[in-house]
């Protein structure tokens, strides 16, 4: 396991496309494309915005690729057949997570040293994480853990791995069972896995959850990965 907060073995610069999943995150994408380290390119998966983000996204140079079927992993997984570059990283679109901690996750894939990365969420304000989404984070880790046999402690919406290899886990679930699908294919195919850790703070100001920020999201959320693990 990755532990610590930097990654200190080099890596030679190279292009790494980020999928960021988008439903109306106009109040956050100026500030999270602002945020992209050099060498990094947006993709932006649109699924079905009606405050502009699409327009905002391609006015700020991102690649946008709209999304008709409703669905996190829908537009998560767009986003992954979009993109071209060797390895892809995927990051949430509402200002929870910085940008610029991306080579965290991508470094260890680039090098050669892992095959899918984790960030592990760590909370730096009040609000970051509401009580009812951590609890079902804590209970789905176990689970994960157990199904796995990893010492994971978070599903990690940023995350990294190689384009071609993920396409070739062959993920079906397109709602909110799709990062979890993830892991548990990757590790079926004895992948490394590893966590990292990041930083999560409050979404910015206007933007809403889709997934755990309400009570509704997490059940819908532990609804579908408890059907990716019963598969």
């Amino acid at each position: 396991m990755i532990e610590n907060r930097g990654y200190v073995r080099p890596v030679p610069l190279q292009v790494t496309d980020v999928v960021f999943p988008c439903l109306d995150e106009a109040g956050a994408l100026p500030w999270v494309l602002s945020r992209l380290p050099a060498g990094y390119r947006a993709v932006v998966a649109d699924n079905g915005s009606t405050d502009g983000s699409p327009r905002i996204g391609a006015d700020l140079g991102a690649t946008v690729v709209h999304v008709p079927q409703r669905g996190f992993g829908a537009a998560a997984h767009a986003g992954l057949e979009v993109a071209t570059a060797d390895v892809v990283c995927f990051c949430d679109a509402d200002g929870s997570m910085d940008p610029a901690e991306l080579p965290l996750v991508a470094d260890p894939v680039l090098a050669g040293d892992a095959d899918l990365v984790l960030g592990r969420r760590r909370p730096t304000g009040r609000g970051a994480w509401p009580p009812h989404a951590r609890v079902a984070n804590v209970a789905l880790a176990f689970l994960l853990r157990r199904r796995t046999g990893l010492s994971l402690h978070d599903l990690g919406p940023m995350r990294a791995g190689r384009r071609e290899a993920l396409l070739a886990l062959g993920i079906t679930d397109r709602r909110f069972g799709y990062p979890l699908e993830m892991v548990t294919r990757a590790a079926d195919a004895g992948w490394r896995i590893v966590e990292v850790d990041i930083d999560y703070a409050p979404r910015a100001e206007g933007t809403r959850s889709k997934v755990t920020g309400t009570v509704l999201g997490t059940l819908r959320t532990i609804r579908d990965m408890r059907e990716v693990l019963a598969r």
